[in-house]
């Protein structure tokens, strides 16, 4: 089965209103190039200083109902693409003010058929995520689709190939990982290998969409086929990238290279 993925490498602001025309623009290219699955970055409904206290974090947050949410349901529904975007969901607890690191997957028709919150929250290199964001309690387990079964998780959880290998084990074909991969010393290295091996050591495909280094990130959101080699990338600043993805690649694949089959688990624990 091919059909075509578009990546929107695209400049967020706090401001949602702004971000949702931007979706819209994003979505109307990706539709003209003949795109069925769009993928916009992690938080992308409001992005914010990684140092960001909970009071304005609280402030950039809305609902599962909210206004950003239920424009991107009308865009998926008007131009029948599937879409997923990240957004800071608002606190659904009055125990814990944090909000939630959200991504959202909306079908063609506009309706919701997944929600994911990031587990593994970014408390690295100088940063403590887990000061404004409540993790979630449960990994994404792959979705059925047109396209396959997506699996999903969120930018730093690249760094933990157990959850990748989860939704291996669990028949991805495809792994969707919104991102915001902050700039810094090597990060640029990491970011590359650990697409390359979250492909290769699971014979699937992998695709990220990070934000350009108009958002402070590093752009480079990429497509990687079963081997591990990028099959379209995005440079550092805004864009599309729209490539088509054929998923008889992983059989043929995993012909030649059978390794999830010489998988020994009871030697792991």
């Amino acid at each position: 089965m091919k059909f075509k993925i578009a990546l929107a490498q695209a400049p967020a602001t706090e401001n949602y209103l702004e971000n949702l025309e931007t979706a819209r623009n994003y979505a109307h290219q990706a539709q003209q190039a003949g795109a069925q699955l769009l993928v916009f970055p992690e938080m992308f409904m409001s992005t914010l200083a990684a140092d960001a206290k909970l009071g304005p974090t609280l402030a950039h947050a809305q609902p599962l109902d909210g206004n950003f949410v239920n424009g991107m349901r009308e865009l998926a529904d008007d131009l029948q693409l599937w879409i997923i975007f990240g957004m800071r969901q608002a606190p659904t607890s009055s125990k814990d003010q944090r909000v939630k690191n959200a991504v959202i997957v909306v079908d063609n028709e506009g309706q919701i058929q997944g929600t994911y919150y990031k587990t593994h929250l970014y408390d690295a290199f100088g940063v403590k995520e887990s000061q404004t964001v409540a993790p979630g309690k449960h990994l994404f387990k792959p979705l059925a689709t047109p396209f396959g079964r997506i699996g999903l998780f969120v930018c730093y959880e690249l760094r933990f190939p157990e959850i990748a290998r989860y939704q291996a084990l669990h028949a991805a074909d495809l792994l969707i990982i919104p991102a915001a991969w902050y700039r810094g010393a090597l990060k640029e290295r990491h970011w590359q290998t650990l697409l390359s091996a979250r492909a290769l050591e699971n014979t699937v495909f992998v695709a990220d969409c990070n934000l350009p280094t108009s958002d402070d990130c590093i752009g480079d959101s990429m497509v990687i086929d079963p081997l591990g080699v990028p099959i379209a990338q995005a440079g550092a600043d805004s864009q599309l990238v729209v490539t088509e993805i054929d998923l008889a690649r992983i059989k043929a694949v995993r012909r030649q290279l059978p390794s999830a089959k010489q998988r020994q688990p009871k030697l792991y624990d």
